[in-house]
């Protein structure tokens, strides 16, 4: 079994997040686990930029013809209803039994 060589990557935090950082018993092993679960809830639309393209842009606004941005009622977070041919789609997932 060969071992997958690691790299080194640095980046600049400001002195109070650096502190916190140093507090904790694994910094690594916690910085790993944020970054790949921050991977994980990336916007498929802007890929984490925060910022459309202007053909994205262009996509967007045809969605957003027969899409409604909304809260829950139950558990408040904002998602997307289909208005679609005067439909109102909309159910509320069952909690995912492994978070």
């Amino acid at each position: 079994m060969s071992a997958t060589k690691q790299e080194i990557i640095t980046f600049k935090v400001d002195p109070t997040l650096a502190e916190a950082i140093r507090k904790l018993p694994n910094a690594s092993a916690f910085i790993r686990h944020a970054i790949l679960s921050a991977l994980d809830h990336v916007c498929p639309l802007c890929q984490g930029s925060g910022i459309l393209t202007p053909k994205q842009q262009e996509h967007w606004r045809d969605f957003a013809k027969d899409h409604k941005l909304v809260e829950c009622d139950q558990c408040h977070a904002m998602h997307f209803i289909c208005e679609c041919e005067g439909e109102h789609h909309h159910t509320h997932p069952e909690p995912d039994p492994q978070r």
